[in-house]
């Protein structure tokens, strides 16, 4: 049987094959890893023009209080995130994660508020069981819609000038923002944000109205298509987490370095401390810290450091510490990079551990995140 005769689509499906992208399997869909110039030049075209990515695959989900009020959704949504939705102004969105009952990290999500209703984007390989997660925790009080619609991402710092030519008012959202919008005459929703460390938009979009979206945003000189190999490598460098590789069931937020998406309001001593699963090892650690942290690593010499590579003590190899979650050469910076996790007392930067690979233990440097400078417009 063909292994990709059981794989999904996403509504771009045809327009990838018809620009020639190398599909492959990834979170049970057929998709674009990259396309004709190659994950390196589709990296840096991103970083200095406009990439179009197809992200059609990841979850997209709409949670309405059946009482009708805003308030009343974003209390329920709390019962299952550490996060201040409550506190979330209108056409805003903030990131977070579904956390269990040890404190583990079930899926990481953006949720934005919209009007009396909260619009949430789940990753691909999650989203059926976190449809099913929302389902039976706030069901009772909230519908939850799971939506069939394309999200398409434009990133880079000619994201904004190629989407001002069709919603000149664009320029003026901020970094974080959401908003209603007409694209090419498609109700859009548009949030100014993304995955690459770039200025950038990530657009929902009608499922049947996408391929003439994407088509028309490539008609654009400033703009190429871009697969998920430039994907991974531009989110790497920018320091963001993959779940399933840097971030999952058996990492803590703290544990991950991800407390900075924990609002003053659900810390202890806040208006609504903890309520959420998990709280009590999530904010002790938050108070106390934890016995091992992510970080970005840096390969001395020129060989990239992949996932799953483990992490030693010395440059024998005698003490095994963490292990490399995600590795790879960082197109921007020129050099390998990677992230992973290491003991608390290993994580200052500028320490020295060593990467096993092919038998050998390479020197690698923790570093701070990210590796490069990120063009955010706050």
């Amino acid at each position: 049987m063909d292994e990709t005769a059981a794989l999904k689509t996403t509504p771009l499906h045809a327009l990838h094959v018809s620009l020639g992208a190398r599909m492959v399997p990834f979170a049970g869909y057929d998709m674009p890893v990259q396309y004709a110039p190659g994950v390196l030049k589709e990296h840096l075209w991103t970083r200095s023009s406009a990439g179009l990515f197809d992200v059609s695959h990841m979850g997209q989900v709409t949670i309405r209080a059946r009482s009708g009020k805003y308030e009343d959704a974003a209390l329920a949504l709390e019962s299952l995130v550490p996060v201040d939705i409550l506190g979330l102004a209108e056409n805003r969105q903030r990131y977070g994660f579904f956390t269990d009952d040890k404190g583990g990290i079930l899926d990481d999500l953006m949720i934005a508020h919209m009007d009396d209703y909260l619009f949430v984007v789940v990753n691909a390989a999650c989203k059926e069981q976190d449809f099913k997660h929302l389902q039976d925790h706030i069901g009772d009080s909230c519908e939850v819609t799971l939506l069939d619609r394309a999200l398409i991402a434009l990133q880079g710092p000619r994201a904004v000038d190629v989407l001002a030519e069709l919603w000149a008012d664009i320029a003026y959202m901020k970094f974080m923002d959401v908003r209603h919008c007409r694209l090419h005459d498609v109700s859009c929703l548009v949030s100014r944000s993304g995955y690459s460390g770039e200025d950038g938009f990530e657009i929902s979009v009608p499922a049947d109205k996408a391929e003439d979206i994407a088509k028309r945003l490539l008609e654009h000189p400033d703009v190429q298509p871009i697969g998920l190999g430039a994907r991974d490598s531009l989110r790497l460098e920018a320091g963001l987490c993959l779940y399933g590789n840097d971030i999952d069931q058996t990492t803590t937020p703290i544990e991950g370095a991800l407390e900075w998406a924990i609002q003053k309001a659900r810390k202890t001593g806040g208006v609504r401390a903890g309520g959420f699963p998990g709280a009590t090892r999530i904010l002790g650690e938050l108070d106390g810290g934890t016995t091992r942290r992510r970080v970005g690593l840096k390969p001395e010499g020129k060989a990239p450091v992949r996932g799953h590579s483990k992490l030693y003590a010395e440059a024998e190899g005698k003490t095994e510490i963490g292990e490399v979650t995600s590795g790879g050469f960082g197109p921007s910076v020129e050099s390998p990079v990677a992230m992973g996790y290491v003991p608390t007392d290993f994580a200052a930067p500028g320490t020295t551990v060593y990467a096993e690979v092919r038998g050998k233990y390479l020197p690698v440097v923790v570093s701070t995140l990210p590796f490069i400078k990120p063009t955010y417009k706050r």
